[in-house]
């Protein structure tokens, strides 16, 4: 948006650095229910426009899908509800089915501890009955596209009488698809006296028509992307997978390569906890790494991996800071950061001191576009690659094992183990099946064969249905919509909807 069109003193530029969710003076069930969930610090877009929301300015928010701008619009939103009242007081406008599913659980995470809120998703493909029921039992909080939301208004089950805040999220998204109509006819239902938040990854001339149509001298808060390089030795991989099929796609990749030393970046406390568990369920050294840990305990835990007491090291992202190991084999983005510096942060550990490394990225759901941002952000091509099958897993583990047997025996170091193949010879068992016997003895179990690993990762549906693509379709009408797609996303970087973590 050009400065001749909002002033140069209603825009605020976000600061470069993170701040406390504490210092932004929110409620404290707020404030517990980011504490649960193990975010600390608010992302860029967070820190500036979260303020000026809760002042109850108009905004228009310009920044890149995932920078966190949920958590943005979905904090002010819940602390401006009065659950008392069993009215819509908050409407949110969303371009797709999946992020109105995505959207509606981010606000159900974040207003936990706010008794008798409650939030519902409205689009188009799902019964109408439920939607019904949903609206009728009084639900603050709709998050819809907006060919659903207009069906509703039509059939009088959807009342914006009392919305006090209107939020349009990837208004560039939506006006793309062909919801113009749709959306002015939503805010010209809307009371004049709303506050109203645009989100959007560029502002376009019809974004721009929208603002000034729509909004009380809004407030504009820009995230400028800084053009960043990923380092020149790493080997960069991502892996399309189901979102629930990510850890068996991981333990496919340890096997497959033969890591002996990896760091596994999560976005949350309780993701570290629960896939560092896991992998020692699975047989793995691993350890634990964030923000909730005491300094002593971290200090210990970062020693332990750079002396190689562990193999595998599973932090957040500020938590990971320090370590400083040149002979690491791997990095594994197992949540996809929302941040491009963090990417480059990231990867960075890996490929040093002359060494190259690998990089893997597992990416599900809507997660590829923002991996796409990364890529055009680090001017760096991000290979995809098919998860190993278990096949080609064993093919590999039997071909390091021929070279490793190889080996031993032009060492001739195994003499203290013949006398034992001798008395199972002389029990009458041939040498191959001796040898076999031993090799299964002390071999590592095969990797579960899994269905949804080996199944491709199904690309994003259309909103009216038919076959699957990568951008849905324009309109949210239920007339021949197809029930399915895929639901949520990716664990984020900024937490739910973008909160920083640790």
């Amino acid at each position: 948006m050009s400065k001749s069109e909002i002033p140069q003193s209603a825009e605020r530029q976000a600061r470069p650095g993170h701040v406390p969710f504490a210092s932004l003076g929110l409620s404290p069930q707020l404030l517990k229910a980011v504490e649960r969930l193990g975010f600390e610090e608010t992302s860029p877009i967070q820190s500036s426009a979260i303020p000026l929301i809760m002042e109850g300015h108009d905004v228009v928010g310009q920044s890149e899908t995932g920078s966190g701008k949920t958590a943005a619009f979905c904090i002010p939103a819940i602390e401006r509800v009065d659950a008392s009242v069993p009215s819509v007081q908050v409407l949110i406008l969303v371009p797709t089915r999946e992020l109105a599913t995505q959207v509606a659980d981010e606000v159900h995470k974040l207003a936990a501890f706010k008794k008798g809120l409650r939030s519902v998703p409205i689009y188009g493909g799902a019964p109408y009955e439920r939607q019904f029921a949903e609206l009728q039992r009084g639900a603050h909080i709709v998050v819809g596209t907006p060919g659903r939301l207009n069906d509703h208004m039509a059939r009088n089950t959807l009342d914006l009488s009392a919305v006090r805040m209107l939020v349009l999220d990837e208004a560039d998204r939506m006006l793309d698809m062909g919801f113009r109509e749709d959306i002015e006819k939503i805010l010209a239902a809307a009371p004049a006296d709303r506050q109203t938040v645009f989100f959007s990854a560029t502002i376009s001339p019809s974004i721009q028509s929208l603002v000034r149509g729509h909004s009380r001298e809004p407030k504009t808060v820009r995230i400028e992307q800084r053009v960043v390089t990923g380092p020149p030795l790493v080997d960069q991989v991502y892996y399309e997978v189901r979102h629930h099929a990510k850890f068996d796609a991981l333990s496919r990749l340890i096997d497959f390569y033969d890591v002996k030393s990896g760091l596994i970046f999560c976005n949350t406390q309780q993701m570290v906890e629960e896939l560092a568990d896991a992998l020692v369920a699975r047989g793995c050294s691993a350890e634990r790494l964030h923000g909730g840990m005491a300094q002593a305990q971290r200090t210990r835990v970062m020693s332990k991996f750079k002396n190689a007491a562990c193999e595998f090291l599973v932090a957040t992202d500020v938590a990971a800071r320090g370590i400083d190991v040149n002979d690491l084999e791997l990095v594994v983005n197992y949540d996809l950061p929302y941040d491009v510096e963090d990417y480059v942060h990231r990867i960075g550990r890996t490929g040093r001191a002359g060494r190259k490394g690998r990089a893997v990225t597992l990416v599900s759901g809507a997660g590829i576009y923002k991996l796409q941002s990364i890529e055009r952000f680090t001017k760096t091509r991000i290979r995809r690659e098919q998860v190993p099958s278990v096949e080609a897993v064993e093919d590999r583990r039997s071909g390091a094992l021929f070279e490793k047997l190889r080996a031993t025996l032009e060492g001739n170091g195994y003499a203290r183990q013949a006398p034992v193949v001798e008395r199972l010879l002389e029990q009458g068992y041939t040498p191959t099946d001796v040898a076999a016997a031993i090799l299964h003895y002390f071999a590592a179990p095969l990797p579960p064969r899994s269905e949804a690993v080996d199944a491709p990762a199904p690309a994003l549906q259309r909103e009216r249905g038919g076959k699957p693509q990568g951008k849905p379709a324009a309109r949210d009408h239920h007339r021949g919509a197809k029930k399915g797609g895929p639901k949520g996303g990716p664990r984020r970087r900024y937490g739910p909807g973008g909160q920083k973590q640790r």
